[in-house]
């Protein structure tokens, strides 16, 4: 940040996830606007280091840096060279941009491109431009390549829309889903931010315990694990705003500290993560190591249905949070159906307890059998999906005993 004013801000979201994302910011004390695909909100430094920190659902933060009309590429040349890139580049730059054109009269985004990295050269004559860049690809891909390269380099998006141009300085680098413990997955994985807008959009809260009968790499329950824990999902990794010329290092070391402070080592928390595949199950334990919440979750070898199993008769609240397989990229429609149907009976066996599942297929959701509600609606590996929950407690009987979820299923 070039002052101590505040600058506009905008943590970008998956679609869908929007409303989840503005609330994070608002349980710490950020007022923000949900605008399509993030929201937008204002703060200085301190702002930018701490939402960086904390927001589970965000999966970038970017500064925005000017705005202004451009209809022919004069126009945008002589603007962008007022644009203050320098305060966003170290000394020596690699460079990489996003470019997006529409119903505008530049519509070339090679062209403008090129143009803006121009305008940069003229401040910065030592900058690098990333190879293999697609001035109009995926941002998550480039981010993505950067990382496997080991290079940081400083994207730019532009966006020209109705010959309004504006420019906006990444603050992330990598994604902000990369929390850095997820280093093994399996098939199919969910992305971090989405399992935490699951656990998020659930409602759930500690002590209650969560389940999650099909936990894969463990996704779901680490995340589960870390908001429980207060523990910050980027307490353990590097932004691009580190690297530029006016990074306050001693604002962040105390947003830093207090973040670690926040995070609370008590015990109690009955997490629970099972699959059939020992394999996953193995991987998830380390990941869970490396979020350092392995001792929050107990994991299992265990099929589905023993897994819901051990529900039967439990009289406390509970959540059973779950990432099926779609019938898209793993398994297939018809084999899914008694899956589904079994996650349904086993939930109105328990009165108490609740379920909340991620599926791309409402004619799979309805063999469950309850009455379930769409709490966002977003994409997952491409693929639209929906989490779905129950809205209320089922009034289900339940035989009169309490064997307890904990010390029923222990796989270690």
């Amino acid at each position: 940040m070039t002052a101590p004013t505040t600058s506009e801000l905008f943590a970008a979201t998956a679609p869908g996830l929007e409303s989840i994302a503005l609330g994070e910011l608002k349980r710490h004390g950020v007022k923000g606007k949900a605008e399509p695909g993030g929201v937008s909100y204002r703060g200085d430094a301190k702002t930018l280091y701490s939402t960086s920190l904390w927001l589970r659902t965000a999966s970038r933060i970017v500064v925005r840096i000017a705005r202004f009309h451009a209809s022919t590429f004069h126009e945008l040349e002589r603007r962008a060279k007022q644009v203050p890139w320098a305060d966003y580049l170290p000394a020596s730059a690699t460079v990489r941009l996003r470019v997006t054109c529409r119903k505008s009269r530049l519509y070339h985004s090679d062209a403008v491109g090129q143009r803006i990295l121009g305008a940069i050269a003229k401040v910065a004559p030592g900058i690098t431009v990333a190879e293999g860049q697609s001035l109009e690809g995926d941002p998550d891909h480039e981010a993505s390549a950067d990382a496997e390269s080991g290079t940081m380099a400083q994207l730019f998006i532009v966006r020209i829309v109705d010959d309004q141009c504006e420019i906006s300085a990444d603050t992330s680098g990598e994604l902000l889903h990369r929390r850095g413990y997820r280093q093994e997955v399996g098939k199919a994985p969910l992305r971090e931010t989405l399992a935490a807008a699951m656990v998020l959009a659930s409602g759930w809260r500690a002590p209650e315990p969560l389940i999650d009968p099909l936990c894969g790499s463990g996704t779901i329950p680490i995340e589960a694990a870390l908001l429980a824990r207060g523990i910050a999902p980027g307490i353990g990794r590097k932004f691009a705003f580190m690297n530029w010329p006016a990074f306050d290092e001693t604002v962040w070391d105390r947003v830093h500290a207090d973040a670690r402070a926040a995070s609370w080592e008590g015990s109690g928390l009955e997490i629970i993560g099972a699959d059939r595949d020992s394999g996953g199950i193995d991987a998830a334990r380390r990941n869970a190591e490396r979020a350092g919440v392995a001792h929050d979750i107990r994991f299992v070898t265990q099929a589905l249905s023993a897994t819901l199993e051990e529900l039967e008769g439990e009289r406390r609240p509970g959540w059973v949070l779950t990432n099926p397989p779609y019938g898209v990229r793993v398994g297939d429609t018809y084999g899914l159906r008694n899956l589904y149907a079994t996650l349904g009976s086993k939930a109105k066996s328990t009165a108490d307890w609740r379920l909340g599942i991620l599926t791309s297929d409402a004619a799979l959701s309805r063999q469950m059998g309850l009455p379930m509600r769409a709490r966002f609606s977003t994409s997952n590996g491409g693929i639209p999906v929906a989490f779905v929950a129950q809205e209320r407690l089922l009034a289900a009987k339940v035989p009169l005993r309490n064997r307890g979820v904990k010390g029923k299923i222990d796989g270690r």
